[in-house]
């Protein structure tokens, strides 16, 4: 079969690596693709990314199945596009994936369902914006509605960097928040302490298939400093994500935020993926929600999934009667059972000359590893122009390896990074630091 990944990130590429393995499939087209799709035997990049443009393509070249990266198509209505072709696609409808694209209707939905979450208001004066920032104190944070392609959180751990936050997210043409319906607002929440994890399920209305967990790792810097980035690194499994933990996100954040959605008539598909803030004392409460796959956590847990991940995906987009009896028949999605590779998976970004502010592009990137069973280097903001590559993004490459332990498996991938050079090029050298010293 023909498949189709849309998007042009790390994890579109990994994505498509993943696919490509099955012998199911003839092609893996990926719309619009990077240096890294471009230059893989077994993928074609489609220049395409006007969504109705893409959807005329697809239907005329009869594309089984098609998956959507990242959330800018989904905020769209690619999938109520595809859909109302009769295509299969997996990822939420316009509608639903508001829970990522609204953070004032997710923290809103989390409030009417009880899923927990950190305190909250939300606003568009910027007055009674700052003055509740100066009745609550720092730390706290500030979050733009709207989408803000991983930089439209900050927390601020001080009163200026809050109201400099609120001032720039709250204005009408901010460059870097896409304003919902209303214009500009901010989601001003509660500082929560603990540490973050990353905890993503496939989905069809009320059925969910967890993947693997993961630890994503957002600052800039070593040791968490320095400014929030779209993420410079992950690894598979999280270890703070114990049996019991796993069982209450389930239970309390998971199956709720299903319900939910069903009972308010926008049933769920495709990817949710809930970003949690667990505590010292295993409580857990929601961050955020993202209605896809992330990045670049998916790139370490596609190193590790053993399963065939287009019956996975194909499985995800059968018929569902989403009924709101939630006494309802089983889908198929809950009769597979993935299996995952015992090894650590760990990734390391390697992100261009000035970012996360102002990204240099143009560089040459040289020294590139060759594919291994161990080891594989994911294209983002990356270009290729014949048989070399050079940089087009902030994010160019997540460099991934698998270990026994998380010791090998971070010294597998340094050890490949120390031959790949593109001018500017930055990385933090403590990916999985946590985990290595079990807290």
């Amino acid at each position: 079969m023909k498949i189709l990944v849309i998007g042009s990130g790390g994890r579109e590429h990994a994505l498509a690596w993943k696919l490509a393995q099955s012998q199911k499939v003839q092609c893996v087209y990926v719309a619009p693709g990077n240096g890294g799709t471009a230059s893989d035997a077994r993928l074609q990049n489609i220049p395409i990314t006007d969504i109705h443009a893409l959807c005329d393509w697809a239907q005329t070249e009869g594309i089984a199945l098609s998956v959507v990266g990242p959330e800018g198509p989904l905020s769209q209505g690619v999938v109520d596009l595809f859909r109302s072709k009769g295509m299969r696609i997996v990822g939420p409808t316009k509608a639903a994936a508001q829970l990522e694209s609204s953070k004032a209707f997710s923290k809103a939905f989390m409030k009417r369902h009880q899923i927990p979450t950190a305190e909250f208001e939300t606003f568009s004066d910027p007055q009674l914006a700052h003055a509740y920032v100066d009745l609550k104190g720092a730390p706290i944070v500030i979050k733009a509605d709207g989408l803000a392609a991983g930089k439209g959180v900050v927390v601020a751990m001080d009163l200026t960097q809050a109201h400099e936050a609120i001032d720039w997210m709250l204005t009408p043409d901010s460059s870097v928040v896409v304003h919902n319906e209303g214009g500009a607002r901010v989601v001003i929440e509660e500082f929560l302490d603990g540490q973050e994890a990353s905890f993503m399920v496939l989905c069809n209305g009320l059925a969910a298939l967890p993947l693997a967990t993961s630890q994503d790792h957002k600052r800039l810097l070593d040791q968490d400093l320095g400014p929030n980035t779209g993420g410079m690194g992950a690894y598979s499994p999280a270890p703070i994500v114990t049996p019991g933990i796993h069982a209450k996100v389930m239970r309390e954040i998971i199956r709720p935020t299903l319900e939910g959605m069903m009972k308010e008539g926008v049933p769920f598909t495709g990817f949710l993926y809930a970003g949690l803030m667990i505590s010292n004392s295993g409580e857990v409460k929601t961050l955020e929600f993202n209605t896809r796959l992330g990045d670049p956590e998916t790139q370490p847990i596609m190193m590790r999934l053993k399963n065939d991940w287009v019956d996975v995906l194909m499985a995800s987009t059968e018929p569902s009667a989403h009924s709101q009896d939630l006494s309802r028949q089983v889908h198929p999605l809950e009769s597979i059972e993935l299996e995952w590779d015992r090894r650590v998976a760990l990734g390391v970004v390697l992100a261009a000359h000035g970012y996360p502010q102002s990204v240099r592009t143009g560089d040459a990137i040289e020294h590139l590893p060759k594919e291994a069973e161990d080891c594989m280097v994911f294209h983002a903001g990356t270009v290729s122009e014949g048989d070399h590559w050079k940089t087009s993004g902030g994010r160019v490459l997540c460099v991934s390896a698998l270990g026994g332990t998380i010791s090998l498996a971070q010294q597998l991938a340094y050890d490949a990074i120390k031959a790949i050079h593109f001018e500017g090029m930055q990385f933090r050298s403590d990916i999985g630091w946590r985990a290595k010293k079990g807290i």
